[in-house]
């Protein structure tokens, strides 16, 4: 599945919650399912900086594709940021350059979240695209 692909699957599975809660409760719903990050990775290298919560994306790269996972004290930040590394996991460095994550303001997500919060997606999304930069660097 293409990234474009992958965003697009994310908006039919976030469009049809017309209530901001029901969807947010969906976004956490989804988060509890996956692993928690080991111990040993919620350290200051991979913190977000400007989140009032605790939040963590560990990088990965491997065999040319970036992978990336979130965890959080909170769940709702836990969710909104599994969004992204969903999004840009398995794929190139310069796939994670290229695609901006829209869709998140296309399905009602950034324009409820408060300041803060937002403010920490968008600190996911420049730690992911920063790691993808420098994998692209270092390839090249």
């Amino acid at each position: 599945m293409t990234i474009d692909e992958k965003r697009d699957q994310l908006i039919e599975e976030l469009m049809p919650f017309e209530d901001p809660f029901e969807r947010f409760a969906y976004v956490i719903d989804r988060a509890k399912g996956l692993d928690p990050l080991p111990e040993d990775y919620k350290i200051d290298t991979f913190l977000i900086k400007g989140c009032i919560s605790q939040l963590w994306v560990f990088p990965n790269f491997n065999e040319g594709k970036c992978r990336f996972q979130a965890d959080s004290d909170a769940s709702i930040t836990k969710g909104t940021a599994s969004l992204l590394c969903e999004l840009y996991s398995d794929e190139t460095p310069e796939e994670v350059i290229r695609l901006e994550p829209d869709f998140l303001s296309e399905v009602g997500i950034t324009q409820h979240l408060s300041p803060n919060r937002r403010n920490g997606l968008t600190g996911v999304r420049e730690k992911i695209k920063a790691y993808a930069q420098m994998q692209l660097e270092r390839t090249h």
